[in-house]
C-alpha cells in the first residue's frame, strides 16, 4: 500500500510539472489553442477549464499547490499527503481506476466510501449547473443574433460581412460548448464505472444514493446537450449565399 501511495504521489508531481510546462507554452504562444472569437464567458474563469482540459492537465494544474505543499511540509508521510491532495483536486478526472484505488485506500468502510463518492458526484454536478447557467446566457444571446440575421435576410438588408462574423462567433461558441459537454459526459462515464466496480464487489443498497447522484448529473448534462443542439439547428438554417 505504501509503495502504491508513493507511486501515485510521484505521478501527481509529474503531472504538476507537465501541466506547468503546457500552460507556460500556451502563454508564450498567446494561447493559440483557443480561438479568440469564442465568447469570453465561455473561455475565461476556472469553470471554463474544468470540463475543457484533459484529465491529466486538469489534475496537474489543480493539484499543483497541494502536492507541492506536501513535498515541502514536515509531514511524516509525504506520499499519503500528496495522494490525498491530488485526489481532492483531481477526483474522477484521472479516471475510474485512479479514483477508486485512492478512495479505497482512504476508506475501507464501504458505506463511508460511497457516501463520500455521492458528495463528489454532487460537487461535480454543481459545476455542471454553474457552467450551464453561463452557457445558457451565451446561447440566448446567440439565438437573438440568429433571429436578427434572419429578419435582415428576409428584409434584404443584411450586412453580409457583419453577419458572417457573427455566425463565425456562434460556430466557435457551439464548438466550445460541445467540448465542455464531452468533458461532462466523460465524468458521468467514469463515475458510472466506479459505481459498477463497487456494485460488483457487493456494495448492495449503499450504492443506490450514488446511482441517484450520477443520474442527476447525467440529466443536467443531457439538458445542456439539448440546448446546444437547438442552437446548432437554428444556426444551420442560415444561408447567406
Amino acid at each position: 500500500m505504501i509503495q502504491s501511495l508513493r507511486f501515485h504521489s510521484k505521478l501527481l508531481v509529474s503531472f504538476v510539472v507537465a501541466g506547468s510546462i503546457l500552460l507556460t507554452g500556451c502563454a508564450s504562444t498567446g494561447s493559440s489553442m483557443v480561438s479568440g472569437s469564442a465568447d469570453p464567458r465561455l473561455t475565461q474563469g476556472s469553470d471554463a477549464k474544468f470540463f475543457s482540459t484533459s484529465g491529466y492537465q486538469a489534475c496537474a494544474v489543480a493539484a499543483g499547490a497541494g502536492v507541492l505543499a506536501c513535498a515541502l511540509s514536515n509531514s511524516g508521510n509525504k506520499a499519503t499527503c500528496a495522494v490525498v491532495a491530488g485526489l481532492a483536486a483531481c477526483g474522477v478526472a484521472m479516471g475510474a481506476n485512479y479514483y477508486l484505488d485512492q478512495r479505497r485506500s482512504q476508506y475501507s468502510n464501504t458505506t463511508e466510501r460511497l457516501q463520500l463518492m455521492s458528495k463528489d458526484v454532487q460537487a461535480d454536478t454543481d459545476k455542471v449547473v454553474a457552467r450551464t447557467a453561463i452557457a445558457q446566457q451565451v446561447i440566448n444571446d446567440d439565438q437573438q443574433s440568429i433571429a436578427q440575421i434572419k429578419r435582415d435576410i428576409a428584409a434584404k438588408t443584411v450586412d453580409k460581412a457583419k453577419a458572417t462574423a457573427e455566425i463565425a462567433s456562434i460556430d466557435e461558441n457551439i464548438s466550445r460548448l460541445r467540448q465542455d459537454l464531452g468533458g461532462m459526459r466523460n465524468k458521468v462515464t467514469e463515475y458510472t464505472k466506479v459505481a459498477d466496480a463497487e456494485r460488483a464487489q457487493g456494495a448492495g443498497a449503499d450504492i443506490k444514493q450514488v446511482d441517484i447522484s450520477i443520474l442527476k448529473m447525467n440529466e443536467k448534462v443531457a439538458a445542456l446537450q439539448k440546448e446546444v443542439d437547438g442552437l446548432y439547428s437554428q444556426r444551420n438554417a442560415i444561408t447567406l449565399g
